[in-house]
């Protein structure tokens, strides 16, 4: 049963997306993925934020680029922890419309809000919020940042050669 739920306005933000979906099966943690657009399907979005938490997902993953009103939208409707990613698309002010999108919640509707086209990162948290009540999922990101933490000692080493 997927735990994480990963959605995104359209098809052109999959590419982005994919990083959180390869990040949680890496963790070997299943997801669900579709295309819900607050904007062309208000309907589906209405369904999926009332419903995902009834279906086991336990947190949801919305990407967005320009106006970027899904992860916002999501979180008004859903009492699951909702992760942004900002997705600097092609009619995007630099990225920056999305930021301030998702970021800019009013008091209430939070969206934890990862940086700009970093959907790994989105992964990551959503790996860490359920590894938090499940020690098999938490012992794969304490690995995961003991191999971060390896990479930077053996950088730093092959610098100083």
């Amino acid at each position: 049963m997927a735990q994480v739920g990963i959605i995104m306005g359209s098809t052109s933000d999959l590419p982005i997306m994919q990083n959180a979906i390869d990040i949680l099966k890496g963790f070997d943690i299943e997801v669900e993925v579709d295309i819900v657009s607050a904007h062309r399907t208000p309907e589906k979005m209405f369904e999926y934020g009332k419903t995902a938490h009834i279906r086991g997902i336990k947190v949801i993953i919305a990407g967005a680029g320009g106006a970027a009103h899904l992860p916002g939208m999501i979180a008004s409707l859903s009492p699951l922890p909702v992760i942004g990613v900002p997705v600097k698309s092609r009619n995007s002010i630099d990225g920056w419309d999305s930021v301030l999108s998702i970021l800019q919640m009013p008091g209430g509707v939070p969206v934890a809000t990862v940086a700009l086209d970093c959907a790994q990162n989105a992964g990551i948290l959503a790996a860490q919020i359920i590894g938090s009540s499940d020690k098999c999922v938490l012992d794969k990101v304490l690995a995961y940042k003991g191999g971060l933490k390896i990479k930077v000692i053996e950088g730093a080493k092959s610098v100083k050669k």
